[in-house]
């Protein structure tokens, strides 16, 4: 590639975060929007970046993740509003599924002031933000713990958890793909997962705006399948309709 000083450093600054925002860059370069944008799809014909809705990231592999440090970085901001306007509408003294991921460590955090809450999760690092609330009982499914991310996984986990009937499942993804299905990349991880959304009576999905149009390897569950969605941007097309179809309430968290 011949690139330019402006896109070298463009590039580098996607590469070093993982992903970014077309607003975070235009700032960083001191150049507008449309030049990052017009640099972003530059990039992205050459395969050095991926586009997603409002930002770029560094080209995804549909059978493996990110490493969990780094998308700890990664709309950080958004996950932060998502995680707000969702500890918002739990409700104190209710049953709850929390399955692995970087976004619902966060809603984690944002529900360690509510009261009474019983939480089973298959995320150690979900159980050690919660379990410093005495009033909240918090159960920790058993199996296999990934180190990457401390997450518990495995056929042992999908057998405890289907003990459980919650009132709400709290579940994030990796990607949301056009066709309707939300995917990952682990299988077993998968299979917890798809266990943990049959075992609640709503299931509210937190997704930030890179998730649409990523690709990850394993189905999860449909769209049909979630009642509420958090996120942090206006889905991009074709997702609004697809939302709709399914009867997903969409709840954008600006």
């Amino acid at each position: 590639m011949n690139l330019n000083p402006r896109q070298l450093n463009l590039l580098h600054a996607v590469r070093t975060r993982g992903a970014a925002q077309v607003e975070e860059l235009a700032q960083e370069l001191g150049v507008t929007l449309q030049t990052v944008r017009r640099d972003i799809q530059r990039l992205a014909d050459e395969g050095a970046l991926t586009r997603f809705h409002g930002g770029a990231r560094v080209p995804s592999s549909t059978t493996e993740n990110l490493a969990h440090a780094q998308r700890q970085n990664l709309h950080a901001e958004g996950k932060q509003r998502i995680a707000a306007a969702m500890a918002r509408d739990v409700p104190n003294g209710c049953s709850l599924l929390i399955n692995i991921g970087t976004t619902t460590e966060a809603i984690a955090q944002a529900l360690a002031q509510h009261h009474g809450l019983r939480v089973i999760t298959n995320n150690l690092n979900v159980a050690t933000l919660l379990s410093g609330n005495t009033s909240h009982e918090v159960i920790v499914a058993g199996g296999v713990v990934r180190a990457r991310d401390r997450g518990v996984i495995g056929e042992a986990a999908v057998d405890f958890i289907r003990q459980f009937k919650v009132d709400i499942a709290l579940i994030g993804i990796s990607g949301i793909e056009a066709d309707g299905s939300l995917r990952d990349f682990d299988l077993r991880e998968v299979k917890v997962a798809q266990t943990i959304i049959g075992q609640a009576r709503e299931v509210w999905l937190a997704a930030d705006a890179s998730k649409f149009n990523r690709p990850a390897m394993v189905e999860v569950a449909q769209l049909a399948q979630i009642d509420r969605l958090y996120t942090d941007a206006q889905p991009p097309e074709p997702f609004g309709a697809l939302l709709e179809g399914a009867g997903v309430d969409c709840r954008v968290c600006g």
